[in-house]
């Protein structure tokens, strides 16, 4: 199974080059699921109903989101109803929409997505390496599905990298989003599982995080906000994490993507 999981999509030039992008990537390199993090999709701050069904007929199987989950209050009712919209599973109890999903591809094979938040530095929500463990017995791989790719939405880079040597071996993908760099330490680890600690940001990298330059100096220079942040608007670069799994389920090749934009670019040479 082939695989393309894209980083978070900030504003409008982010929006472009998925929809531009990703229908060829999508024929070009035979994908089988396609899964994008649509959280800083509106503005910068969430997703829209219309954005993320741009996204779906783009080509993407499933988009995940993060901590912006809901600054879009539309979000809060369309994601009742849009099964593959994926907000994290370790939400209170009680918040719309699912943590984890299982989805078919067009060939019949079971897909579980599963959208997790860190807690270290970030809100302190339920425990994430528990809340995995819940989905993967109600769904474990090679039984309830033959591919499963988690999201995990966090800032800190030692816990993401003990969430992917705790899965290690029991999902296929472990791939971090929220710190909108993308990480050089994309990797197979000992039990088979692809993981890459930051898939980095589609959207303008001449920018603070996708942010327009202006007010983050400001506001890092002067402590005195004068105005919202508004996304970059420039070039974005597409960037995310390619696999090829085995027959198991497991990872056998790992590559990054990076296309377009300001950052040099990266294609998987194994498709």
């Amino acid at each position: 199974m082939r695989l393309l999981f894209i980083g978070d999509v900030v504003g409008r030039a982010g929006r472009i080059a998925v929809v531009d992008q990703l229908p060829k990537l999508r024929l070009a390199w035979g994908l089988d699921f396609v899964v994008v993090n649509g959280e800083n999709a509106a503005g910068g701050f969430g997703v829209t109903e219309s954005i993320c069904d741009q996204f779906l007929s783009a080509g993407a199987d499933c988009v995940t989101l993060g901590n912006h989950s809901f600054d879009q209050r539309e979000a809060l009712v369309f994601i009742a109803r849009q099964p593959r919209l994926i907000r994290p599973v370790n939400y209170p109890r009680g918040t719309p929409g699912k943590g984890a999903n299982l989805f078919e591809t067009a060939t019949g094979e079971r897909v579980l997505v599963v959208n997790i938040l860190g807690r270290v530095f970030m809100d302190p929500l339920d425990d994430p390496f528990a809340a995995i463990e819940r989905e993967l017995e109600a769904c474990p791989l090679g039984v309830g599905c033959d591919a499963a790719i988690v999201d995990f939405h966090g800032e800190a880079s030692s816990e993401k990298q003990a969430f992917g040597h705790f899965v290690d071996g029991r999902v296929s993908l472990v791939v971090g989003t929220h710190t909108h760099v993308p990480t050089a330490d994309y990797q197979i680890l000992r039990q088979r599982t692809a993981y890459m600690t930051d898939a980095g940001m589609t959207g303008d990298y001449d920018s603070v995080i996708g942010m327009d330059k202006e007010e983050p100096l400001r506001r890092f220079t002067t402590k005195i906000p004068a105005s919202r942040f508004e996304p970059a608007s420039g070039p974005a670069t597409l960037c995310g994490v390619a696999v090829e799994l085995d027959a198991r389920g497991l990872a056998a090749k790992i590559a990054p993507v990076r296309i377009g934009g300001r950052l040099t670019e990266a294609r998987p040479d194994f498709w």
